[in-house]
């Protein structure tokens, strides 16, 4: 190899990484001039530096004058191996490009027209599944129109009176038809099945006006209910003067249509997964105003029956009549186990794992429990007397304030007033002679409680 020139060039100076061209620079200036010189003098260090990079230049031109053939040697390698790369490069990139070309012939045109047929069959599975469910309204909406005929026959069909079992498959028939209706949401089973004429003519001309009618129809059965010995009349003052007693025939067809209707009434109650156990409202708000009709309608006779004693006797009958029918009413609705309802779990169902675990409520062990916990008593009998007796103080002293024959004869039989009505609450206490005490004792439980509190109720204003 050969030997580099001598040069007085200090190179290393240059190639210091701590080199600074302005210190260099004064550096030189004070190396060639005495600092107490002025002017100072600028060509001599000038010359010097360019004395240097002429010898730089001529040094560089030797250099590569010398070794321009392995220069252009090494030169020539470099280019003949960047072509043997290059063409090998091309040789891989071929391969690379046909294997492309042939995974997108045999992997992305199959995938794109895969994914076409999956969604032209995710399409037909919606319109197949709306269809069944279109099919499936149509078909309940069919048998709904029948059974609704059951329950409303037409006099031109011949038919005498209702059959009350078809309200409870009327019932059904609608529940059904709200199950499909509930999966017409975005993401159910039958999205878009609310878009559909048919099915929205279908609910607003056969589902909604039959259920309008079925919980009509309902209350109705339930505001008649009347299972008394005393008389036949239920809540209703208007029809309180028919004494005679129910036989068991009529017994057993009252009891049927009442379960009926309670049973219908608890199918179409709205059902809210908020709640731990289900609560059917329509059944407890039919229930609430048969009780709250008799208490009004007793409350009102048992007043004007104060005021004028010859009826009294008369009016704490009609006041058993109707405590009897509450009794025959409390012991019939807790004898009603509640039906299977598609969304509503059943008390004694097992208990589902984590996986399986839904939002539905629970429903209730029989029908009187939802009403008693809404009307916050254990009995409704006592319910029945102690509602009586908190509004009955205020018509005893009406009565007194308004003075006269009614009020001085109010006062003189005081006592028999007061033995008259717990005997009346002892007669309303008597479960009915019907086949719902078959089996049971005569005397529920011990009502003394409930005669002292009506009795006090009109006594102690006197």
């Amino acid at each position: 190899m050969d030997q580099p020139e001598p040069s007085y060039i200090n190179y290393d100076t240059f190639v210091d990484p701590d080199f600074v061209a302005t210190t260099f620079a004064n550096r030189l200036v004070l190396s060639t001039n005495n600092p107490s010189d002025s002017p100072i003098d600028i060509n001599t260090p000038l010359s010097r530096v360019l004395f240097d990079v002429q010898d730089i230049d001529t040094r560089i031109d030797s250099l590569t004058s010398r070794s321009a053939l392995p220069l252009l040697e090494h030169t020539r390698d470099d280019i003949r191996s960047a072509t043997r790369i290059t063409q090998a490069l091309d040789a891989q990139v071929a391969t690379l490009t046909e294997a492309f070309d042939r995974l997108h012939r045999e992997v992305i045109q199959r995938h794109e027209a895969a994914e076409e047929t999956k969604t032209a069959s995710e399409r037909l599975w919606s319109t197949v599944k709306l269809g069944r469910s279109v099919s499936r309204c149509l078909t309940l909406g069919r048998r709904l129109e029948a059974q609704m005929a059951e329950v409303q026959p037409s006099k031109a069909v011949g038919r005498r009176g209702d059959d009350h079992v078809a309200m409870v498959r009327s019932a059904s028939s609608i529940l059904s038809l709200r199950q499909i209706f509930a999966t017409a949401r975005p993401g159910g089973d039958a999205e878009g099945l609310d878009r559909i004429t048919v099915i929205r003519t279908l609910r607003a001309e056969m589902v909604d006006p039959a259920e309008e009618a079925l919980v009509s129809k309902s209350d109705q059965i339930v505001g008649q209910f009347s299972m008394s010995s005393l008389t036949a009349s239920g809540g209703d003052s208007s029809a309180s003067n028919n004494t005679t007693p129910i036989n068991l025939p009529q017994s057993e067809d009252t009891r049927s249509r009442a379960t009926s209707a309670l049973t219908t009434l608890y199918l179409l109650s709205p059902v809210s997964n908020s709640q731990a156990v289900f609560e059917p409202s329509r059944l407890i708000a039919a229930l609430q105003e048969y009780l709250r009709r008799a208490i009004t309608s007793s409350l009102a006779g048992l007043a004007a029956g104060l005021a004028a004693l010859p009826k009294l006797d008369r009016t704490l009958s009609e006041v058993s009549a109707r405590c009897q029918n509450i009794v025959a009413l409390e012991i019939l609705l807790e004898s009603i186990k509640p039906p299977q309802h598609p969304m509503v779990n059943t008390p004694d169902a097992p208990i589902p794992s984590a996986d399986e675990q839904t939002s539905q409520a629970t429903a209730p062990s029989n029908f009187l429990r939802p009403l008693l916990n809404s009307l916050d008593t254990n009995s409704l009998p006592s319910y029945f007397w102690r509602s009586m007796a908190s509004q009955l103080t205020a018509r005893v002293q009406k009565i007194l304030r308004d003075g006269g024959v009614s009020a001085r004869t109010l006062r003189t039989n005081r006592d028999r007033v007061g033995d008259a009505i717990r005997r009346c609450v002892d007669r309303g206490s008597q479960l009915p002679a019907s086949s719902l005490s078959k089996g049971r004792s005569t005397v529920v439980r011990n009502w003394e409680r409930e005669a002292t509190v009506m009795v006090s109720a009109v006594v102690k204003p006197l």
